[in-house]
């Protein structure tokens, strides 16, 4: 499930986008204007295509990154009210599921027969 914030974040990031590709439209038709030729014709057409591509990618990079600090948030939470297994106040939490360098044995994954512990009893 998607937070609130990284909704509105893909959101503006879609504005930003559709801006961007008018904007490139906007720069074809006035380049196309002054062309004297085909070949200055279809330049001006490639440099938009490149154009809404590069808007096109900046939208998945955002969504991306979007999406990575909306996880990062959700792990900082769990880890700052110390639900991660085997933690204890002082130590760090080490990564579920992986191998404890001291006792070389395999963490067991989360969670634990069951589902994570939700926040006042809300699901």
């Amino acid at each position: 499930m998607h937070s609130v914030k990284e909704k509105v974040s893909n959101a503006a990031a879609g504005g930003k986008e559709h801006v961007d590709i008018l904007k490139a439209k906007a720069e074809e038709k006035a380049e196309k204007a002054v062309a004297r030729t085909r070949e200055e014709k279809r330049i001006a057409e490639e440099v938009r295509k490149a154009k809404e591509a590069e808007a096109k990618m900046e939208l998945h990079q955002a969504k991306a990154r979007h999406a990575a600090e909306t996880l990062q948030s959700k792990q900082s939470h769990l880890i700052g009210h110390h639900h991660a297994v085997g933690v204890h106040q002082g130590q760090q939490n080490p990564v579920v599921g992986s191998t404890i360098p001291t006792t070389a044995t395999v963490a067991p994954t989360y969670p634990l027969g069951g589902y994570p512990p939700t926040s006042h009893g809300h699901i």
